[in-house]
């Protein structure tokens, strides 16, 4: 779990723009972030909520949380009310800033090796990397990179062949189907696993 978040930290460092075109700019886009993620987890100064404040910051700079968030949904996203889709995407957002925030204190000196990028169609890059552990082997990462208006937007996160968004999705998908299609039964759980974090 510290290697996911590790990985979601590296994905929410600030970055400058780049094209989705160029494998080079995409490789050294996320080399960069790595860098910076490293020095924002062991930054002792910061105080739990500025870490929390900074955490939040950087997640709106560098993901399209409103698409993942509907992405993570799937089908039930449009038989949702408005009210409850604006619940759930605040939820949504707090629950990554809170979950991954704690877990970054097992951060154990991790360090992120960038291998290659490619083209994923017209507007989007993968980038395989590693993230190498000081005991055990390394783990495989991937980066799905969207070219936003010119700079790049990590959408989805895929961790040894498993991406994170799909998984969040079949989570929240479970919980609705357990609980007859009602949609405010997530909103009820969200609301208590953020209380526990």
């Amino acid at each position: 779990m510290a290697v996911a978040a590790f990985g979601c930290m590296i994905a929410l460092s600030p970055a400058s723009p780049a094209q989705a075109d160029n494998p080079q700019k995409a490789t050294t886009f996320i080399q960069e972030l790595g860098g910076k993620a490293i020095d924002t987890i062991t930054d002792k100064s910061l105080a739990e909520e500025e870490r929390l404040s900074k955490f939040r910051t950087l997640l709106n700079q560098n993901f399209d949380v409103p698409g993942i968030g509907r992405f993570v949904l799937g089908r039930y996203w449009r038989t949702a009310t408005p009210e409850q889709q604006q619940e759930y995407l605040k939820l949504f957002e707090e629950s990554i800033v809170r979950t991954y925030a704690a877990r970054f204190r097992e951060y154990s000196g991790e360090k992120l090796a960038v291998d290659n990028a490619r083209a994923d169609g017209d507007r989007f890059m993968l980038v395989d990397s590693k993230i190498q552990r000081p005991s055990g082997p390394p783990v495989a990462v991937t980066w799905r990179l969207f070219n936003d208006n010119g700079g790049f937007k990590i959408v989805d996160v895929v961790v040894e062949g498993v991406s994170m968004s799909v998984t969040q999705r079949s989570d929240y998908s479970s919980v609705i189907q357990s609980n007859g299609g009602n949609f405010d039964a997530l909103l009820k759980a969200m609301r208590e696993r953020l209380s526990r974090v």
